[in-house]
């Protein structure tokens, strides 16, 4: 994944970019990145490695030697940025959030046009953020060249781009990611995470709509393109990857997890003893579940934050595994002879719930009941870098119908994401016995798509039923 934050002042704006763009470390676990412009300096930029350290331990000297009234900051997953281009457009600084599926159409497009190269990062991969910007000078302006970018991206792609004037902010065609804008005397910050200018001053102007381009100023913003009508935003930002202080379109994320747990009490049969969530993302859910169905809300396990936080995630899943099992610290007098129910927001590869759940059995738990947030997970994202993942047959669903299909090359996915068919009872019914779960129960799509409140045609659903 990955998150931005930017700003455009009539002062200095490095400390509030400093703070905007850490509270969006929860997005990235690999690279940040800070760039600047001042009338006097020019552009300045500054990228480091935020694998084994948080983001602030690596930009605390930026802070004080960097100056300018224009900023941006990213946090990614994936290639370092943001980054500093000289084109016929003048001198820019241009940084991304998205995924692009038809790279290599797009470089050989570019390559048999002109004559240009890329610099292969390791793994023989091209900087996606490098790409977007030789789109982008292609054309003979850069609001031209933004709306290239958007119509050539096969998947989702928001832009920032700075120049000595502005900022251009670009949200990508159809919605996936959210884009706000604050506002405070003398200065706009850009964020991806609403959240994230509220305790440095600003309140909140508006959200960007899909495929919106705006030009953000100390003075303003003026829209460059209008928004498009259509919207497919993630409903996973608001399930999991969405910190629980932000809203978007006006949801608040705390609250649908609240409202998500209250649906799947409504449904349950389970009668435990307590009621958990999985660290962070299932507390809320859990909380929420805990309300409606009047069972006790525990904590049976903390997560211990003060040296492990998202950033020192590794990049082997192995080692991430084995990571996320050593934050949760068990509290066994809340655990032992119980019968309990565990909130997670999901189900991925099943490794990580199913050590959590045998932990928990170690630990002198009865029953351990799972309930994650959102219905089984059969397609991999093709419009955010959400996962790791390589391929579809890392998700436990698809592993599970496999071995229920075995060579079937014809096999109806559709079968498996109705709640109300067999095959979805089966492939539900052999995933809790894998994993070792007492009992096992997915939200229903429907009730999830209610606990958002936002109309369902405007709500990205595709990682569970395959619809785009």
């Amino acid at each position: 994944m990955g998150g931005f934050f930017g700003v455009a002042s009539k002062e200095d704006c490095v400390f509030d970019l400093f703070f905007g763009t850490d509270y969006h470390s929860h997005l990235g676990t690999r690279r940040a990145g800070m760039a600047v412009y001042d009338r006097e300096r020019g552009f300045d930029r500054s990228i480091h490695n935020i694998e084994n350290a948080p983001f602030r331990t690596k930009f605390d000297k930026e802070v004080t030697e960097m100056k300018g009234n224009l900023g941006i900051g990213s946090i990614s997953d994936y290639e370092p940025q943001p980054l500093i281009v000289r084109s016929h457009h003048g001198t820019y600084s241009i940084a991304t959030v998205g995924k692009i599926n038809n790279t290599e159409e797009i470089l050989t497009k570019l390559l048999f046009s002109s004559h240009i190269h890329f610099l292969e990062m390791s793994g023989g991969t091209i900087n996606a953020t490098e790409l977007v910007a030789t789109i982008i000078n292609q054309k003979e302006n850069i609001i031209e060249g933004l709306q290239y970018a958007q119509d050539l991206i096969d998947g989702s792609m928001t832009i920032l781009l700075m120049t000595p004037k502005g900022i251009y902010v670009a949200r990508d065609k159809m919605g996936r990611t959210p884009v706000a804008i604050g506002k405070k005397e003398n200065a706009y910050c850009i964020s991806f995470e609403s959240f994230a200018y509220l305790n440095l001053g600003y309140v909140s102007e508006r959200e960007l709509g899909p495929g919106e381009i705006v030009v953000v100023t100390p003075e303003g913003m003026r829209t460059l393109v209008a928004p498009g009508k259509d919207m497919k935003i993630c409903t996973f930002l608001w399930v999991y990857y969405g910190y629980p202080s932000s809203s978007y379109e006006g949801i608040s994320v705390e609250k649908m997890r609240y409202n998500c747990g209250a649906s799947m009490a409504k449904r349950d049969d389970a009668s435990p003893d307590i009621v958990a969530g999985v660290p962070d993302s299932g507390t809320a859910h859990a909380i929420g579940y805990s309300n409606t169905s009047g069972i006790p809300f525990s904590r049976p396990f903390i997560k211990y934050t003060p040296t492990w936080p998202r950033s020192f995630m590794p990049t082997i899943q192995s080692q991430r595994n084995l990571i996320a099992k050593m934050k949760l610290i068990p509290v066994r007098d809340l655990i032992q002879n119980r019968s309990m129910l565990l909130i997670d927001d999901s189900i991925v590869r099943g490794t990580q719930l199913r050590e959590t759940t045998e932990f928990l059995y170690q630990s002198g738990a009865k029953e351990v009941h799972i309930r994650p947030a959102c219905p089984p997970l059969l397609y991999a994202c093709k419009y955010l870098n959400f996962s790791r993942s390589t391929s579809e047959m890392d998700l436990i669903t698809r592993r599970v119908i496999k071995e229920m299909e075995g060579d079937n090359k014809y096999v109806n996915l559709d079968a498996y994401s109705n709640p109300e068919t067999p095959e979805f009872q089966a492939m539900v019914s052999r995933i809790g016995e894998q994993l070792n779960f007492t009992s096992l129960r997915y939200n229903r799509l429907d009730d999830m798509i209610d606990s958002v409140g936002i109309d369902r045609s405007k709500l990205c659903t595709y990682c569970w039923d395959g619809k785009e």
